[in-house]
């Protein structure tokens, strides 16, 4: 099966279902990452991995921004010693002001949300003039995915205009301009960059009428790891790819120009043989994300000719070739499909170098609070 790089030697120490994080593979991601395009336009995402350990690894290496889901990691950022985090949603009800007491814990630290209409300005400036604070802003773009954001219209620059007017939001700052373009997944680069340029050209337009107006040159943070590779070509814009930091099975089959490496990878046990032919591991929903079909949530890497047959919490069944030559506890390595679901399930993980567990890092973001 070529090379099993993926092999553990003092496997017999570990406990399953867990997940293994290879940290030589990591460095050969962020390294990669700086291959594409330079540490001081990179402003990763950190919600694939959640682990301070990363971030610091990301740091060692002259990244300095970064984006985030949620205020726990926003805060992960800040204990990891990051200088920069954007929280890509807006923060609606209480999490306006948790924002600001984090700010307050952090000073040194630059935090910034996203909004994409006058209310949810009007929220945050009310909430930071409280605490005597600046809130910072990136404008949501719905340029592409319809999932949030402010429609790309004439409205958009009345509303530009609007959060740059200091009188009527006196707590309140415009960094610049947010637009996430997730949906275009063409595995052929040419055809996914055509996709995602066209989406980009209305952004564009915007940009040069800011420019215009007279406004001070806006930040612009684009896409994810999809879009990585074609908005790395825009001189003046921010990137921030995040699953590419540890990757998976789905990204690596449609995103073959990018070469980054599977840098997670599940450990299971078989646990039973129920009757010929069948195998049960323990990987069930709570071990591996579970949104896409059954076919598409693990591909094993020391198992060949399998088929799947069910999955539930906490079994996966499998049809196999080679039934009288597997073992009960035997362990089969796997890559997710998706990563990010999959690292939220697990509170810690296995650390990796030079094919030996090392020690454990926890998923400290996982949790919606860490103060």
């Amino acid at each position: 099966m070529g090379n099993r790089w993926f092999e553990i030697r003092n496997e017999q120490d570990l406990d399953t279902p867990s997940l293994l994080i290879f940290k030589e593979r990591v460095q050969h991601n962020i390294e990669n990452m700086l291959r594409i395009t330079t540490a001081d336009r990179l402003m990763p995402h950190v919600k694939t991995y959640k682990m301070i350990e990363i971030v610091q690894m990301q740091l060692a290496m002259g990244i300095t921004k970064f984006k985030a889901a949620t205020i726990a990691e926003a805060e992960m950022v800040a204990m990891a010693g990051g200088k920069f985090v954007l929280i890509a949603h807006q923060l609606v009800r209480g999490k306006a002001e948790r924002l600001a007491l984090l700010q307050a814990k952090y000073p040194t630290v630059h935090f910034a949300s996203l909004v994409d209409c006058v209310e949810m300005a009007a929220h945050l400036n009310l909430i930071f003039a409280k605490h005597k604070l600046i809130a910072h802003v990136f404008i949501d773009v719905n340029n592409a995915m319809n999932r949030s954001g402010h429609e790309v219209n004439d409205s958009l620059i009345d509303f530009y205009t609007l959060l740059a007017n200091r009188d009527r939001f006196p707590s309140l700052v415009c960094n610049g301009l947010h637009a996430y373009d997730g949906n275009f997944r063409q595995t052929d680069f040419l055809e996914r960059k055509k996709a995602i340029d066209e989406a980009f050209l209305p952004v564009q337009k915007v940009i040069e009428k800011i420019a215009q107006l007279g406004f001070p040159k806006p930040m612009i943070i684009c896409g994810g790891t999809p879009a990585f590779t074609t908005h790395a070509l825009r001189n003046e814009v921010y990137c921030s790819p995040g699953t590419c930091l540890v990757s998976d099975w789905g990204y690596g089959e449609s995103l073959p120009e990018q070469n980054f490496e599977w840098a997670g990878i599940l450990l299971t046990s078989v646990i039973s043989k129920p009757k010929k032919g069948y195998i049960t591991l323990d990987l069930g929903h709570k071990a591996v994300a579970a949104e896409n079909p059954i076919e598409k949530r693990v591909k094993f890497l020391n198992l060949e000719n399998y088929r799947f047959v069910s999955q539930s919490e906490e079994h996966l069944v499998l049809e196999v070739a080679d039934w009288e030559d597997i073992k009960i506890g035997q362990l089969l390595y796997g890559v997710p499909y998706h990563i990010c679901p999959t690292i939220n399930l697990y509170q810690e993980v296995y650390i990796v170098e030079n094919q030996e567990v090392i020690g454990t890092w926890q998923v400290i973001a996982r949790n919606r609070r860490i103060y």
